[in-house]
């Protein structure tokens, strides 16, 4: 397993804690409660961004964006796209 430093939420800086709190806005709800909770909340893989601010925002805001739901794909589609393409790169989340 590899190692990355990360900067717990509680040692956050406003750049970094502004990133995190927006990014998760653009989330369905149900993507609210992490499955692997980082130290001080929010998930590791966003955790695994947080040397690098403005590319945690962009990076998950990204995906946040892609699941809008006023896009032509209904829900479903887009979570067996996102599954697909987690299994296919043999991620476990």
């Amino acid at each position: 397993m590899t190692w990355i430093r990360t900067v717990p939420l509680g040692n956050a800086d406003e750049k970094l804690r502004k990133a995190m709190e927006e990014q998760k806005y653009l989330y369905p709800v149900e993507y609210a409660t992490p499955v692997h909770a980082a130290e001080g909340g929010g998930s590791l893989i966003a955790a695994s961004h947080s040397l690098i601010p403005e590319a945690l925002y962009h990076a998950f805001s990204t995906f946040g964006v892609l699941m809008a739901p006023d896009l032509p794909l209904s829900r479903r589609q887009h979570e067996m796209i996102a599954t697909l393409v987690s299994v296919t790169n043999r991620c476990v989340y």
